[in-house]
């Protein structure tokens, strides 16, 4: 199972990237655990410095931006 991380506060932009990670996972049949991190001491500790961030199983692999379905799907298969 992959735990797939949303890092935010909670923004638009945060609650959009949680949706298309969702959506990228679902298509690609994935068994996966979605959270959100909403505290900002805890998304430093990732080592992240602007929003929205992608975590899977801990490790960041994007941020500032919310990504297309399709690109979102690409880097959890790679993952």
């Amino acid at each position: 199972m992959k735990t797939l991380l949303i890092l935010g506060t909670g923004c638009p932009n945060c609650r959009r990237l949680a949706a298309a990670t969702e959506q990228a996972a679902q298509n690609l049949g994935l068994d996966y655990q979605l959270e959100k991190i909403e505290e900002i001491e805890l998304i430093l500790g990732y080592g992240v410095m602007r929003t929205p961030a992608l975590a899977v199983d801990g490790e960041v692999k994007l941020s500032g931006r919310v990504p297309a379905v399709a690109e979102l799907e690409e880097i959890l298969s790679a993952a």
